[in-house]
């Protein structure tokens, strides 16, 4: 199993900046897929972005392409979302997610970090 925590949430103003990281411990962290997800009140969870387990190949929702980036720091342990130009809209709680074998994600759920953009 591993276990995923996540931090860097906060409350920022429109056009702002903020940067999300997920912690990984349990197990090793580059043999899993990574994923960051969100869900915002009365919405179902939504897929934001994700990344490799060697961190060459990324992907993202159309919503937030151009805006946020994943990365990875295998030796750290930690996936990061670098989320800038943020909208209102982009509020939400945010949630990673690993998966050992695939960008499926049904396992593997960090408790989430709130994100709250003012306008």
């Amino acid at each position: 199993q591993v276990q995923l925590v996540e931090s860097g949430g906060g409350l920022v103003q429109a056009g702002g900046s903020l940067r999300l990281s997920c912690a990984a411990s349990g197990r090793t962290f580059s043999n899993y897929f990574m994923g960051w997800f969100r869900q915002a009140p009365g919405k179902e969870r939504e897929f934001v972005a994700r990344i490799n387990r060697s961190g060459s190949s990324t992907y993202y929702t159309d919503s937030v392409k151009g805006r946020f980036t994943i990365s990875r720091d295998n030796a750290k342990n930690t996936v990061y979302l670098q989320m800038n130009s943020l909208r209102p809209e982009d509020t939400a709680g945010y949630y990673c997610a690993a998966d050992p074998n695939s960008y499926r994600f049904s396992n593997y759920w960090g408790q989430g970090t709130q994100v709250t953009v003012s306008s």
